[in-house]
C-alpha cells in the first residue's frame, strides 16, 4: 500500500541533498585490463539510485548515478588470456614474488584506497541506498580485514620459515597459489564482500578477474587505479557486462582455477556446470540463507527484541546472515509480538544520508512488488501483517512488516525474502524446529533465545550439525572475521575468515630430500644465497 508520507522523505532536490553527499553522474568509459585502464566505446549500462527525486509531473524518479561499460565475450576472454599469462603456470612475477613483497604491493594499494574513502562510501549510499553509518563501516571494516589479512600472512608464513626432519627426510612446507581466480561479489556488501575474497586470492599469488555487481558496480571504479599501479599487469583484471554473456566462456575454457561466489545457489549451479573439467575447479562460495531464530518460552524478551531487530532489518534485511525466519513458542508468542512489532514500527525511514536513519531506499526496482506479493501470499494463507505500518511502500521505499502466524504452504515460510519483511511461526515443541532445519535447503546460521542452559545445550547438539553457527541470545552475524564464515547444504561451499581465506585460495606444498650430508649440503647453498623464495627461512616481521 503507498504511504504519502514516505513520499516525504525523498528530497524534493537537489538542494535538499547536504552538499558533502551530492555527487555528480560518473560515467566510467574504461576497465582495468592487463595492467591498463583500456578505453571503452561499446554500449553502457546506466546505474540508477534508490534515492528518488520527483520529476516535473512529481513522480518520484530513480536518480542517475552513471554509467559503466557492458563488455562481451571478446573483452572476457582477453581479461582471462591476460590472467592466464600474468600467471604463466605459476612462473608468472606475482606467483614467483616472496611474500614479504606480495605484502608490500598490498600495503601501496591500501594507501591508494584510503585516497579515495570519501567518493566510495558516497557512491555505496547512491548505487545500493546503505546508510551513512552502515557505508562508512563497510568501507573501514573492508581496510581492517586488509590489514588483519597482511598480519595473518605474516604469522602463516613464518611458521613455515623452517626445514621439518621426520623419518629420515628433510622439508620445507609452505602455501602456493592454485591459479587464475574468477571472484564474482554480491550487491549488498559490494565492497567487503568482495574484497574478502580478493585480497586474500591476491595475496597468496594468484592472479585475478573480478565481475562486479549488477547493483554496486561504480563504486569500484576509483579503485581500479589503486589496482594498476599497486601490482604487476595482469595480476588484477576487471569484467564488466551481464553475466550471462561474459562468465560462460571464461568458465568453458577450463582455464579457471578458483572460483568464488557471493550470491545464488541456482547461480553457482550453472557457472559450475560450465566448466569443463569440475575436478580442476575449486569453489569457494557464499550463497543463500533462511537463517532461523528460536525464542524458548524462559527468553529474556528484551534481549530477544533487540537482537531479533538488529537480525532481521539491518540493511533492511538485506544480507545473508539475516535472521529471515522467528519461531516464538506459544505460551509468549503474544507477548513478544506486543514487544517486538512496536519496535519495527519505531525504526526511523529515510534517505542514506539522514541522520539515525534505519529504513532506507531498496536498490532493487523489483523488490517492492516483490515483498508485497509474498505479503499476500501469507494473507491468503491466514496470516496478517501485526505490525502498525508495516508493508506500507511509496516508490523505493518499504516499511518493515511483522507477518504472523507463518506456516509451511507459504512462500514467506521457506522462501528467501531478502528484504524487510519479518515471517513469525508459532510453535508448541522444540523438535518442530529442528524438522524445520532438517528439512530446509539452507544451513548457514541459527539464533536460540533462552536462559535455561539445559533447554539451550539440549538444542546445541542438534543445530551444530544443520548449521554453521549456532548464535546464543545473539543476532546471526558474520563477524568477528577472525570466526570461520561458511554454510551447509544449499548456503556455502569452502570457508572464509581472514586465515581460512587465505587456505582456501592456496595448497600446501612441499620441497623434500633425504637426511644425507650431501643434501643438507645442497639446501644450506640454496637457502643461504637467497636462490629460491620457496625454500626460505626469511622471517617477515
Amino acid at each position: 500500500m503507498n504511504d504519502s508520507k514516505l513520499s516525504e522523505l525523498f528530497p524534493t532536490s537537489t538542494d535538499q541533498i547536504p552538499a558533502e553527499y551530492r555527487i555528480e553522474p560518473i560515467h566510467q568509459r574504461e576497465y582495468l585490463l592487463d595492467g591498463e585502464m583500456r578505453p571503452w566505446n561499446g554500449p553502457v549500462s546506466e546505474v540508477y539510485s534508490p534515492v528518488c527525486l520527483p520529476d516535473a509531473d512529481g513522480t518520484l524518479q530513480r536518480q542517475l548515478v552513471g554509467s559503466f561499460p557492458v563488455t562481451g565475450p571478446t573483452e572476457a576472454v582477453e581479461a582471462l588470456n591476460a590472467a592466464v599469462a600474468a600467471y604463466d603456470n605459476g612462473r608468472g612475477e606475482w606467483p614467483q614474488m616472496s611474500v614479504a613483497d606480495r605484502i608490500r604491493c598490498m600495503e601501496t594499494f591500501i594507501g591508494k584506497m584510503l585516497e579515495q574513502r570519501t567518493l566510495v562510501i558516497n557512491l555505496i549510499m547512491w548505487e545500493i541506498g546503505k546508510n551513512l553509518a552502515d557505508a562508512t563501516k563497510e568501507f573501514d571494516r573492508t581496510v581492517k580485514y586488509i590489514y588483519d589479512t597482511i598480519d595473518t600472512l605474516k604469522n602463516m608464513d613464518r611458521n613455515s620459515s623452517r626445514f621439518r626432519i621426520e623419518e629420515g627426510i628433510i622439508g620445507q612446507i609452505r602455501r602456493s597459489p592454485l591459479g587464475v581466480v574468477l571472484a564474482m561479489g554480491p550487491f549488498n556488501y559490494p565492497l567487503n564482500e568482495t574484497y574478502t575474497t580478493l585480497i586474500p586470492a591476491i595475496l597468496m599469488g594468484n592472479t585475478i578477474l573480478f565481475k562486479t555487481p549488477k547493483h554496486g558496480s561504480l563504486l569500484h571504479y576509483p579503485l581500479l587505479e589503486a589496482f594498476r599501479t599497486s601490482f604487476p599487469k595482469g595480476v588484477v583484471n576487471s569484467l564488466y557486462g551481464r553475466g550471462a554473456n561474459v562468465i560462460p566462456p571464461v568458465m568453458q575454457s577450463g582455464k579457471v582455477n578458483v572460483l568464488t561466489l557471493i550470491g545464488s545457489s541456482r547461480v553457482a549451479d550453472e557457472l559450475q556446470r560450465q566448466h569443463p573439467k569440475l575436478n580442476r575447479l575449486r569453489s569457494i562460495m557464499s550463497l543463500d540463507a533462511k537463517n532461523a531464530a528460536i525464542i524458548l518460552p524462559d527468553a529474556d524478551l528484551n534481549i530477544a527484541v533487540q537482537e531479533c531487530l538488529l537480525g532481521t532489518l539491518s540493511f533492511n534485511g538485506q544480507r545473508c546472515t539475516a535472521i529471515k525466519i522467528i519461531w516464538a513458542h506459544r505460551s509468549i508468542a503474544d507477548k513478544f509480538l506486543a514487544q517486538f512489532s512496536p519496535e519495527v514500527s519505531k525504526l526511523k525511514p529515510g534517505m542514506p544520508w539522514d541522520a539515525k536513519v534505519q529504513i532506507t531506499p531498496l536498490p532493487e526496482p523489483t523488490k517492492p512488488q516483490y515483498l508485497a506479493d509474498i505479503i499476500a501470499d501469507a494473507a491468503a494463507g491466514g496470516a496478517s501483517i501485526v505490525n502498525d505500518g508495516g508493508g506500507e511502500t511509496t516508490a523505493s521505499l518499504f516499511k518493515p512488516a511483522v507477518v504472523y502466524p507463518v506456516k509451511e504452504g507459504m512462500r514467506l515460510y521457506r522462501e528467501e525474502q531478502f528484504g524487510p519483511v519479518i515471517p513469525v511461526v508459532v510453535y508448541d515443541d522444540v523438535e518442530e524446529f529442528i524438522d524445520y532445519l532438517i528439512t530446509d535447503d539452507h544451513g548457514m546460521q541459527a539464533s536460540i533465545f533462552g536462559t535455561d542452559t539445559a533447554a539451550i545445550s539440549r538444542l546445541i547438539d542438534p543445530l551444530v550439525n544443520l548449521v554453521s553457527r549456532v548464535n546464543i541470545n545473539a543476532q546471526c552475524q558474520r563477524g568477528p572475521d577472525t570466526f570461520p564464515f561458511t554454510g551447509r547444504k544449499d548456503s556455502a561451499e569452502g570457508t572464509l575468515s581472514v586465515e581460512d581465506a587465505l587456505r582456501s585460495f592456496s595448497i600446501r606444498s612441499a620441497v623434500a630430500t633425504k637426511d644425507t650430508a650431501t643434501n643438507k649440503e645442497i639446501l644450506n647453498e640454496i637457502v643461504g644465497n637467497h636462490q629460491s623464495t620457496f625454500l626460505s627461512t626469511n622471517f617477515i616481521f
